[in-house]
């Protein structure tokens, strides 16, 4: 399925959101996850159904000044 990952389009064959992170190689991150601009939990990815056309936004953190 066409989904959005941070503005881009990307195609998964995934069905929840942390499918989608293992696919686009992003599961062993420490990451902040909003799905359709809402904030998804780590502890929810798993429960966290996604469907085409749905906009993912994936946060790291960063160190620096």
């Amino acid at each position: 399925m066409k989904i959005m990952v941070n503005g881009t389009p990307q195609e998964v064959t995934a069905t929840t959101l942390a499918e989608a992170l293992a696919a686009l190689g992003r599961d062993g991150e420490t990451v902040a996850t909003a799905l359709n601009e809402e904030f998804v939990p780590a502890g929810t990815r798993a429960a966290t159904p996604i469907a085409p056309g749905d906009r993912i936004e994936i946060v790291a953190p960063r160190q620096g000044g």
